[in-house]
């Protein structure tokens, strides 16, 4: 998954985190903290455990109850710019993942305990899937009493819409997990025109025989399926309300929350949804009445109002955003501020991506991996508590993670080697001068890490043009395969606990298209064919596989530069409660909060 932070992207969501702080009410103690609690890589270890598929007892609402919570009052959110996305099936950003909890349902969620494990329940369906055919065939069942927004009970043929509407030119930016692995890497070829001409995809690949039953066929076994379908991109689109293109900008809601108002650009107001019955859901509350979207708050601003908590700051929080960099010790060594941060190790990794269809010397993507600063990158978004030194693209909170990988020795250089750097340019014929285009989201620490970078590669003799793009459509920009830049910083993460959600979406030769997540375009056979054999084998040998194409990647081809590991850290006012680090979103967890004097 993308993230969206001051930072980014898809992904949105299985996420990762470690432990979590609970925020308190106002505090007199103004007291130095002294203690360094950023997170550090044995916390992510934690986050690597396997997810648990919960039964019907487990999918049965209402939610458990969250101590000490009040109903009533709006939360105020503070956020930098629009979502990217609206409609489930183009979310793959992790904004719209914290907003499609409030709004959207899927089969399945991810329902997550007091100490960040994660156990996939059912949600609209009854319970996390029953599986058959040794894993080739899953069958989920609808609750009773599930309706829109709008009071049209959600059925089976809902749920087939809204997976066929994916195979549609409708949709160019969300996952694509499932289309693959019901009709293949050309999955659109299969139902080209989605549902929206009257046909349908087989009932040997999908079948609704009832309203009630939605049964998936294929070819081969998908174990991981219950967590697929869980991603917000995999979200319920109502039939009857589905306006294909203009859905992105008004969703029908099925979640505890609806948009009563939203103004591009400037806002978004989310009111209750009337037509959600809680005695549905085990994962979500309502306890506010409301959210209130600000969306031209820059993290500068939103940290300066956080940390002054008056007003209504008090009762506002940072979406995906994270504390300034440039103010961070000030939430930091201030004990009364810093009890009101959540913070959590990420599941993204850093890279810079080269466009391999103009960067194609590899030695000249060498010597740039070699030449990056990765420690002057980290401070640039907020320092230990920001971020740490990555030596490959598999993040901490991956099972079988090495922290000892570092095949360009950043650990021992960690601010870059340019005389490394400067002979692999000689060896490649470089001459001087050479115009670099390099793409940035208009962010704080976009802002800076191109400084950064202009400066680090203007030393190795490059002429870097530095193109700024508007942070809400910055993965749609660079996600054209003819977009016209050489590199860009992108940031991924597992969408769940699994090497396979990394590489496939990311490396995959056979996936580079326009709205995909294989941002390099890299094409290698051995990569390709590795990922086909690896997604059939067992998980121990699979494990092995995955080690083995993570380093073909890194070594042998080098598409992205490693260049951090993501962590998180996020302040909310005084008046929030339940504020909690979210394993799943690997933000503030949504679906928690309340006010403590509504």
């Amino acid at each position: 998954m993308k993230p969206i932070r001051s930072r980014s992207a898809r992904v949105i969501i299985v996420a990762a985190a470690a432990g979590s702080l609970a925020l308190t009410g106002c505090s007199k103690d103004n007291g130095k903290n002294t203690k360094d609690d950023s997170k550090s890589q044995q916390d992510a270890k934690s986050q690597s455990t396997p997810v648990v598929y919960g039964d019907a007892a487990a999918s049965n609402g209402p939610a458990a109850e969250v101590p000490g919570a009040k109903p009533g009052g709006i939360i105020n959110v503070y956020m930098q710019s629009d979502l990217s996305h609206m409609d489930p099936g183009q979310i793959y950003v992790s904004d719209a993942g914290q907003f499609s909890n409030l709004v959207h349902r899927g089969l399945t969620n991810f329902q997550e305990d007091e100490k960040g494990n994660l156990t996939v329940v059912g949600d609209v369906a009854t319970d996390s899937g029953k599986s058959s055919d040794g894993g080739k065939t899953w069958t989920f069942t609808i609750k009773d009493g599930i309706k829109d927004q709008n009071g049209n009970v959600i059925t089976s043929a809902d749920f087939r819409h809204t997976i066929e509407r994916m195979y549609s030119k409708v949709i160019f930016d969300g996952p694509s997990y499932i289309q693959s692995w019901l009709s293949g890497s050309d999955y659109r070829k299969a139902l080209p025109d989605g549902p929206y001409k009257g046909k349908h995809l087989p009932d040997s690949v999908l079948a609704t025989p009832d309203a009630k039953t939605v049964v998936f066929k294929f070819k081969d076994p998908q174990p991981d399926l219950p967590q697929a379908l869980a991603m917000p991109g995999y979200s319920i689109v109502p039939a009857k309300a589905d306006t294909q293109a203009k859905y992105d900008k008004a969703p029908s809601a099925i979640g505890p929350y609806k948009i009563s108002e939203y103004k591009a650009g400037k806002s978004l107001k989310l009111v209750k949804n009337t037509n959600w019955d809680p005695k549905t859901d085990s994962v979500r509350h309502q306890y506010v009445d409301g959210y209130n979207f600000t969306t031209t708050i820059d993290q500068a601003s939103q940290t300066k109002r956080l940390i002054a908590d008056q007003g209504d700051a008090k009762n506002a929080i940072q979406f995906t955003d994270s504390v300034d960099p440039a103010q961070m010790q000030s939430v930091i060594n201030n004990a009364a501020v810093n009890k009101r941060t959540v913070k959590g190790y990420q599941p993204y990794v850093w890279q810079m991506t080269f466009n391999l269809d103009r960067m194609k010397d590899k030695k000249i993507r060498d010597a740039i991996t070699y030449a990056i600063p990765n420690q002057r990158m980290i401070q640039a978004d907020g320092g230990r508590y920001g971020g740490e030194l990555a030596g490959g693209l598999f993040a901490p909170t991956l099972p079988g993670f090495d922290p000892k990988y570092d095949p360009f020795g950043k650990l021992k250089t960690p601010n870059g080697n340019p005389e490394k750097a400067k002979e692999l340019l000689k060896e490649a014929g470089f001459k001087k001068g050479q115009k670099l285009s390099y793409a940035y989201s208009n962010t704080p620490r976009g802002q800076k890490q191109m400084v950064i970078i202009k400066d680090a590669l203007n030393g190795l003799g490059f002429d870097v043009q530095a193109k700024e793009i508007d942070r809400a459509s910055f993965y749609e920009q660079i996600g054209k395969v003819n977009n016209s830049f050489d590199l860009y910083m992108t940031g991924w993460g597992q969408d769940w606990p699994s090497p396979g959600t990394v590489v496939t979406p990311v490396y995959d030769g056979e996936l580079v298209s326009d709205g995909g997540s294989n941002y390099s375009h890299i094409k290698d056979p051995e990569v390709t064919n590795g990922i086909n054999e690896a997604v059939k084998l067992q998980p121990a040998e699979a494990a092995k596989k995955w080690t083995e194409i993570h380093k073909r990647i890194v070594e042998g081809v080098n598409p992205a530069a490693p260049v951090y590991y993501s962590k998180q850290i996020q302040l909310s006012g005084s008046n929030i409660g339940g504020a909690r680090y979210s394993t799943e979103s690997s933000y503030i967890d949504i679906d928690n909060l309340y006010l403590i004097n509504p």
